[in-house]
């Protein structure tokens, strides 16, 4: 089986995955695993892998999101430990008093919080920070939790172009600069990307204000009407510790401080967290059992996600010593058949498509493999690389947490509530002009040509 072919089918297998989750005919964990194996025994019977070929794969895939799966099973369990404990009702009663009833001032403070969040370049952590402390302020103001992930991904992407984050620091290595030096290249659109995030949060704002969200609007009087306000309120006020909301909120913080700088794999900081959650505010181990039960639902959906994910990361992107990986098949597929006319103006086209391509490729093979690909191109056409390297990172990072292949996201929609299609639905056009503005800004300053 040629190299051609294996492109084509990985792409088959990426848009036959996108098509059933948007149109909700599979769960993503199904989805995750049917169509990477299928994929998988065509190219055994193609001869392209063996069995035994694809049984590593999948071995290393769920390598790569075991780790992911552990940290959201346990930050379910201690943000839900909390929730119970009543403690996020004393931090919304604070950040209420602060915004009051405005929508605008809530989605601008996700945005804030986000930025700051990922200063460390995290996207699990980050999501661990903004999801759990902004969530129930969204519900409470009747505000859509699409929306909340909308703002978060789009102040990650911006903050996730620093030097010590992951994209900047893939593509610096590829180019055999520094990344700090990368990452001066292109801090001017950084800037500007800062400035258009709280833009997108004042109107997503409008948006949810006008669609009747508010602790006044339409939405709040509908839910009093049915009851659902009040009987929200009864369940929680049965696990409610009022007394420990200070040990509460310290251990909280003692956990985020060590998910950003403790030197233990990011679930540790949780699994201990949850661990003396359950300990302090419901001593007992039948009690134990019920809070854990409590919450076991949301935890298991997630960690089958994820486990299906590793098959996905498997069977596309990791690769057989001496054989091409599929990812690396497709990003050849992409510019062999790249028209020459396209080729002169490269780094505007590859930003244009950036946003589609981060759905299919995860951020390693992206950079690895398509960016080297990507410049020997450039070359044939009198391009430099970097320009190419700068819409790459800016143009991708955008779309880094609405792409399924990329741990964080899955973890990050799960923590929501959020189906993965519908965070995809909600955000995708608005991450693909957010992308295409950034890219006239580089334009403009004259970072990219024209």
């Amino acid at each position: 089986m040629s190299e051609l072919v294996v492109g084509i089918l990985g792409f088959l297998c990426i848009i036959a995955i996108v098509t059933v989750l948007f149109k909700g005919k599979m769960q993503p964990s199904i989805a995750f695993i049917v169509f990477p194996m299928l994929l998988g025994v065509a190219l055994v019977f193609g001869g392209y892998y063996t069995w035994a070929n694809l049984g590593r794969l999948i071995r290393s895939g769920f390598g790569s999101t075991s780790a992911t799966a552990a940290l959201f099973v346990f930050s379910v369990l201690y943000f839900g430990i909390m929730t119970d404990a009543g403690m996020f009702d004393v931090v919304i009663g604070k950040l209420m008093k602060l915004v009051g009833d405005s929508v605008i001032g809530v989605c601008v403070m996700t945005c804030v919080i986000a930025l700051i969040g990922h200063l460390d370049g995290g996207g699990a952590s980050t999501f661990c920070i903004v999801v759990p402390a902004m969530l129930p302020v969204y519900k409470k103001m009747h505000m859509r939790p699409e929306t909340m992930l909308r703002i978060s991904v789009l102040a990650m992407g911006v903050l996730n172009l620093m030097p010590w984050a992951g994209p900047t620091m893939r593509a610096a290595t590829v180019l055999g600069i520094e990344a700090s030096s990368l990452w001066h290249t292109i801090l001017p659109i950084q800037g500007a990307g800062i400035a258009l995030a709280l833009v997108v949060a004042v109107l997503c704002g409008i948006i949810e204000r006008n669609r009747g969200a508010g602790l006044n609007g339409k939405l709040a009087a509908e839910a009093v009407e049915t009851g659902e306000t009040v009987v929200a309120e009864q369940t929680v006020n049965e696990l409610a510790r009022p007394k420990l909301f200070v040990f509460n909120l310290l251990l909280t913080l003692a956990v985020i401080a060590m998910l950003i700088k403790s030197p233990f794999p990011s679930y540790v900081p949780f699994m201990i967290g949850t661990a003396t959650a359950l300990i302090v505010n419901y001593p007992g181990g039948k009690l134990h059992k019920s809070i854990i039960n409590s919450h076991a639902g949301p935890a298991l959906m997630m960690c089958s996600t994820l486990m299906g994910a590793g098959v996905l990361m498997g069977v596309l992107v990791k690769d057989v010593k001496g054989v091409t990986s599929v990812i690396t098949c497709m990003s050849n597929l992409i510019t062999q058949f790249m028209p020459d006319v396209l080729g002169r103006h490269l780094p505007l086209v590859i930003g244009v498509l950036s946003v589609p391509l981060a759905l299919a490729f995860d951020t390693d093979s992206y950079f690895y493999g398509m960016l080297p690909v990507v410049i020997g191109i450039g070359k044939g056409f009198g391009i430099d690389a970097l320009p190419i390297a700068v819409a790459m990172v800016v143009c991708r990072n955008c779309a880094t947490f609405i792409s399924p292949m990329v741990p964080a996201t899955l973890l990050g929609v799960g923590l929501a509530g959020v189906d993965i299609k519908d965070h995809i639905k909600h955000s995708f056009l608005w991450v693909w002009a957010f992308s295409f503005i950034c890219m006239i800004v580089a334009v403009v300053l004259g970072i990219m040509p024209a």
